[in-house]
């Protein structure tokens, strides 16, 4: 009873605060320069990989209701993946004002010239009605659609893992991990619980 009280009124506020260290890691770094000596390279990274990890995170809620018994996991899904949104829009401005400066013409380039941002810009695009679904409102009237819309949680990691990929070009591991890690969320998606 006391565990179930904790987890209805204590653990969505420390799971809120969690997502939030992230980001007050990189305000830290900006504030004491240990951005090294490609600031905004390095915040792209960031921010870039946090998106990635928040959105296999919101993946792994599923699974591990289903394979624990606990309830607690689904009530953190919409949470985790509206912070997934939260970093790649921080990832995606930080790409537009801090790299391109709003630089319209030489954004529209890069989209068709260099895979990794067209792939990127597409992930975005796919995680936004996402995003903006997410609410009770938009469930209700939405229905079995919304259902239908929220598949497309399994395509945005994809595109995020191929766009670190496309980025990174020799260094492979980093993406390689996380590749592997999605394949195996997506695995465990598939497979009944035991004794189910």
């Amino acid at each position: 009873m006391v565990v179930r009280m904790l987890h209805r009124y204590w653990l969505k506020p420390v799971v809120f605060a969690a997502c939030l260290l992230p980001m007050a890691t990189l305000v830290w770094q900006a504030y004491s320069d240990q951005l090294g000596a490609n600031p905004i390279e390095a915040i792209t990274h960031h921010t870039g990989e946090w998106t990635l990890r928040f959105l296999l995170l919101t993946l792994l809620m599923t699974p591990l209701k289903r394979f624990s018994g606990w309830l607690w996991p689904v009530r953190l899904r919409r949470m985790l993946g509206l912070y997934a949104f939260f970093y790649a829009s921080l990832h995606l401005a930080t790409y537009l004002w801090l790299d391109q400066f709003f630089l319209w013409d030489e954004i529209w380039l890069d989209i068709i010239d260099r895979p990794f941002i067209t792939v990127g810009m597409l992930a975005y695009l796919l995680l936004l009605p996402l995003a903006l679904t997410s609410n009770r409102y938009m469930i209700r009237r939405l229905g079995k659609n919304w259902k239908r819309l929220h598949r497309l949680a399994y395509v945005v990691p994809a595109l995020g893992v191929l766009h670190f990929w496309w980025l990174v070009k020799a260094d492979i591991l980093e993406p390689l991990v996380y590749g592997l890690l999605l394949a195996g969320l997506l695995l465990a998606r598939l497979r009944k619980a035991p004794g189910r």
